[in-house]
């Protein structure tokens, strides 16, 4: 196994003191970038593990193919079609990844010249000359067979270097069938990571002795989830940076083109920040406990920029890291520098003070932050508890951006197995966002309706089938 290889395994796969990976775990991972014969626009995942690559792309290609193209049928394309919007959406996100690096260069991996999976002599890969010639892979099938090893696989791979966009789009193009075939899914996951760069990723890693693949039960982390969606693989979902323990630790450092929303939020294990949970598209990455999903919608109401009094509430919360709905009174003017509200520091910031806590108990609450700084957005009283002063904005937000009462929704799973007669297709339905908690509407309590009330928190969800979509 060539240095480079090495270098790429140690990041993806390897954890010090482990045993390495076994044959059935980089297996599941070992499959291509394949559509569904049953529904157009949607990509197939065979086994558990590969959700961390395949989700991320598939919300990139569903951006594409809604809000890219000027045909309205985007749940039936020609193969042709297909080709164009998974090539364009595979270029944008090595582009995104690109950007986020040092370099302005980006890396495609592929089979190295003349090899093959079943070819039972080979030469390792160490980084050598690179070629422009298009290498198609010659393996039919999306899923690699048994013997394809794990050491076998590295010891066949080639890099290509090239230099401009425009180039990366026509090499991603000829290496369509290369996608779609065994092992395109590695092969793409590893094309991102070198075009990063090695050291970059291990720069923004919180904890480098994590792989970005877990080599006991082969699920991707949420580093590597942050790095296809974001271009960069920090390991938390909040914005900004926060300081814990005189640590730095990163966050999500501006609005991503898709959004993620968790299941742990509702369980109360992280909190996805404002970059992530109000994306540009409205196209979400559902994470559960092992798995990862898509539910989009085709209004861009959804999305709508961020008002001055949703900027200052996750400029307070980048303050307030524990999410207590205060800031220590000695904060008062970072935030307020933050959000250029500050014109006289120390006659200003001192008047603030005293008003925003007379009390004197050295500590700024969020809710009357908000309603000095930004009454026409925050009512003009404040009154009742924090959860209802939420709820009165969010309705606000409804009435100035005009997002529905209601409006259709689809959810995503690839696995075949969590779809009805084992058929991936996306499940329609509509949602209901009231603002207010109706008995007279409430629908069942799905794991997918709790992940997605971590942004709605009334929300309520019709589906047009018997079965709510599963989250897993």
């Amino acid at each position: 196994m060539g240095e480079l290889n090495k270098e790429v395994v140690d990041l993806v796969w390897e954890r010090p003191g482990s045993n390495g990976v076994s044959a059935s775990l980089f297996r599941r991972w070992t499959q291509g970038l394949v559509f569904s014969e049953t529904e157009h626009t949607a990509l197939e995942q065979f086994e558990g593990g590969p959700c961390a690559v395949i989700a991320p792309v598939q919300a990139f290609l569903l951006k594409n193919i809604l809000f890219n193209r000027e045909s309205s049928n985007w749940r039936h394309i020609t193969e042709e079609e297909q080709k164009v919007a998974l090539c364009s959406t595979l270029a944008e996100i090595l582009e995104q990844a690109c950007s986020t690096s040092s370099t302005t260069s980006y890396c495609l991996v592929t089979w190295a010249k003349g090899q093959c999976p079943h070819t039972t002599t080979h030469t390792p890969l160490t980084g050598g000359p690179e070629t422009s010639q298009t290498l198609q892979d010659q393996q039919p099938t999306a899923l690699a067979v048994e013997d394809l090893g794990f050491e076998q696989f590295h010891s066949i791979l080639q890099k290509r270097i090239v230099k401009s966009l425009s180039e990366l789009r026509e090499e991603v193009v000829s290496l369509y069938e290369t996608w779609k075939g065994r092992c395109g899914v590695l092969l793409f996951l590893y094309s991102v990571i070198l075009t990063k760069r090695i050291e970059n990723i291990r720069n923004e890693i919180e904890d480098t002795t994590e792989p970005l693949i877990d080599p006991v039960y082969g699920h991707g982390s949420q580093s590597l989830v942050n790095l296809l969606v974001t271009g960069h693989a920090v390991s938390n979902v909040w914005d900004g940076d926060r300081e814990c323990s005189g640590m730095k630790l990163h966050g999500i450092q501006n609005q991503a083109s898709v959004g993620f929303l968790t299941l742990m939020e509702s369980l109360r294990y992280c909190k996805v920040g404002a970059f992530l949970k109000s994306p540009k598209f409205p196209i979400w990455i559902l994470g559960s406990e092992t798995h990862l999903s898509v539910f989009f919608a085709k209004e861009m109401c959804l999305v709508a920029p961020e008002s001055p009094s949703e900027q200052a509430r996750r400029v307070f919360q980048t303050f307030d890291p524990e999410d207590n709905g205060f800031i220590p009174d000695c904060l008062l003017e970072e935030v307020m520098k933050a959000l250029d509200l500050v014109s006289e520091p120390e006659y200003y910031v001192s008047l603030m003070k005293s008003k925003l806590d007379p009390e004197g108990l050295g500590i700024v609450l969020l809710a009357p932050f908000l309603l000095e700084f930004f009454p026409d957005q925050t009512g003009s009283q404040w009154q009742g508890t924090m959860a209802e002063e939420w709820e009165s904005e969010r309705q606000r937000e409804r009435e100035d951006t005009g997002i529905p009462d209601s409006f259709p929704v689809y959810h995503y799973n690839g696995l075949k197995q969590s779809n009805h007669n084992e058929r991936v297709e996306y499940v329609q339905g509509t949602a209901l966002v009231l603002g207010f908690e109706d008995p007279m509407v409430r629908t069942d309590d799905t794991p997918v309706k709790r992940c997605l009330q971590t942004k709605w928190p009334y929300i309520e969800l019709l589906w047009n089938t018997e079965r709510s979509p599963s989250l897993n």
